[in-house]
Parts: C-alpha cells; structure tokens; sequence
C-alpha cells in the first residue's frame, strides 16, 4: 500500500522518546524508557512513519527469530493520522521484509486490539480459534512485589 502524500515510511526504530509517544497516544500500554530501549534493540524489523513536518506519527515491529517464527507487534498510528494507510503500509513492508528474508512456510503470529482486526484479516491473517488458543501472562516485574 501506498502512503498518503506528505508521509515517508522508514526502515528503522522511532527514536525511544517518539516510540513511547506513539505508543501512549494511540492508546497501547505505556512503558518506561528501559522496556523501549529493549524493545527496538530486541526487533528483527522495525518501520515508521513520518509526517511532512518531520514527526513520528505511526510505527510496527517484528520480533522474530529470523527463521520461521516471527510475532507482529507494536502496531500503532496516532489518532490523528488514521485512515491515511500508515498502518496499512507498515504491515505490508513489514510482511514483506519476511517473505523476502524467511523460507517457506514462516509462521507469522499476532494479538490485534479489535481495531486492528480488519487491517489482518485483509492481509490473510486467521483467527486460530478452536484449533488452538492464544494465550498472555503478565509478568510482575520486581517492582511490583
């Protein structure tokens, strides 16, 4: 997918400060500096966007092991610049970089938010439900002890 006019698609991380904005403004959990620092050095690919004023406005990541396992993560496009195909253009570079870099067969997974659920759903991506369960634990940090 093409970006609207005035937007530019990165391949690399948002700086931390701009990846904990996009985060917190488009509503994902908040994290703390340390948790995104983590985060862009733990990617196996990262996109962004920008607008024509320079500032981050939409970003996504992959995590992955590079072979056949890779998790969708960090989806996120601020409110304002919705429905501009920023999310859909990160996605498709995204899936892209692993049809290009991973063998057949690569297992591409996700937890989508309902917003995002037509935006994977266009892209191929299936409900595993009941052949299999997708499941979360959060883990209690030592600070919350």
């Amino acid at each position: 997918m093409t970006l609207a006019d005035g937007y530019r698609l990165l391949s690399e991380p948002p700086h931390i400060e701009e990846y904990l904005r996009l985060r917190r403004e488009s509503g994902l959990s908040p994290k703390t500096p340390a948790q995104a620092a983590a985060a862009i050095a733990g990617s196996w690919a990262f996109r962004h966007a920008r607008d024509a004023d320079d500032n981050a406005v939409g970003m996504g990541r992959i995590v992955g092991d590079g072979g056949w396992y890779f998790v969708v993560a960090d989806m996120a496009t601020l409110p304002g610049h919705q429905g501009r195909g920023i999310g859909s253009a990160i996605l498709d570079a995204l899936l892209q970089q692993v049809r290009d870099a991973a063998p057949d067969g690569a297992y591409v997974t996700l937890i989508a938010d309902p917003p995002g659920r037509a935006l994977y759903a266009s892209r191929g991506f299936v409900d595993v439900a009941p052949d299999r369960t997708g499941m979360a634990l959060i883990v209690p940090g030592h600070t919350d002890r």
